[in-house]
């Protein structure tokens, strides 16, 4: 039996061994519409953890179908919700295609998705949760994946893929999925009527890598009270990505809202403007990103395409910012 001299030296080496894993970064790299900017239709990120993990969130319009040879190897797909914007309802032809304004989104994934013909093409997991996996799993089946490939984290859950945690939390937002996605008799049907296909409510995520970052990934919600009781008292979320484009999603002022007052991250990646925020790889003067950054009161990282930054246990930029 250990005597109580020995747990101040045994606590100290035990601190010294953790030391490397916890000095390790998770890096995050936007794929964007055009190289060096931070576009209206940028939404696409990959988290890489320390142990190899590639995690890619919402694919969007901005990743040139799964041969991008940016995607690399990719391990898990999340998908917030089944907007084309995110889900990968079709995709630019080329980086540097359109306007940064006005990106190309002209080369079509229906009916599957990109997020699916990315997940067929990488041998990845997709992770959803509400009832958007048994639409994925239908998808993977028919063109010849693994179902079991998609996979469910619902509210209050978590599901652990590469040493990677993944739990999803309230988003509110509208999830109808395009009648195009179901296609035949019935979705000709739906589409005439107005309708959208029911896949349950839409989510945001929190990772937590293995170097100890939590990471709040928001999707397209508003505000909820989740986001102070759930995001930061439970999760203790450190980084948080965060939409400001208004209208559709939260505005500049009531996503600083979110991040000062309800989750209080370390720092924050700026994501869904709608807009081109960025000219030349610079922040554009009067644009919803240059308004978002200066109603936070913590550091804002903008997501320019290509970029890699890299983020410590702390929730801290360390690399790239």
């Amino acid at each position: 039996m250990l005597s109580h001299r020995a747990f101040p030296a045994l606590a100290a080496l035990l601190v010294t061994l953790s030391l490397p894993a916890l000095a390790q970064t998770v890096k995050v790299t936007p794929l964007g519409g055009f190289d060096g900017e931070f576009c209206a239709q940028d939404r696409a990120l990959v988290f890489e953890d320390p142990n190899g993990t590639r995690v890619l969130y919402d694919p969007g319009r901005t990743v040139v179908g799964a041969a991008d040879p940016r995607l690399g190897k990719i391990d898990v797909i999340l998908v917030s919700h089944m907007h084309g914007d995110h889900v990968g309802g079709s995709h630019t032809k080329a980086v540097g295609a359109g306007t940064c304004a006005s990106p190309d989104a002209s080369v079509s994934d229906l009916p599957n998705s990109g997020a699916v013909n990315i997940a067929l093409a990488k041998k990845a997991k997709i992770v959803t949760g509400s009832e958007m996996p048994p639409f994925f799993a239908a998808k993977l089946k028919v063109n010849g994946g693994n179902p079991a490939d998609s996979l469910l984290a619902r509210f209050g859950g978590s599901v652990t893929v590469g040493g990677v945690r993944i739990a999803t939390v309230t988003a509110m937002h509208s999830n109808g999925l395009d009648p195009d996605y179901i296609g035949g008799d019935l979705g000709k049907a739906m589409k005439e009527a107005g309708i959208a296909g029911d896949v349950g409510l839409a989510t945001g995520y929190v990772l937590r890598f293995s170097n100890g970052l939590v990471a709040y990934l928001s999707g397209d919600t508003g505000i909820t009270g989740d986001q102070e009781l759930v995001v930061r008292k439970h999760y203790q979320a450190r980084l948080a990505v965060m939409n400001i484009g208004d209208v559709y999603t939260t505005g500049p002022a009531e996503a600083a809202y979110v991040i000062n007052e309800l989750v209080k991250p370390a720092s924050v990646i700026v994501s869904h403007a709608n807009e081109a925020g960025t000219v030349d790889g610079k922040l554009r003067a009067g644009s919803k990103t240059e308004a978002f950054i200066k109603a936070s009161k913590v550091p804002v990282h903008v997501p320019l395409s290509g970029k890699t930054m890299e983020f410590d246990a702390t929730g801290q930029c360390t690399t790239g910012c």
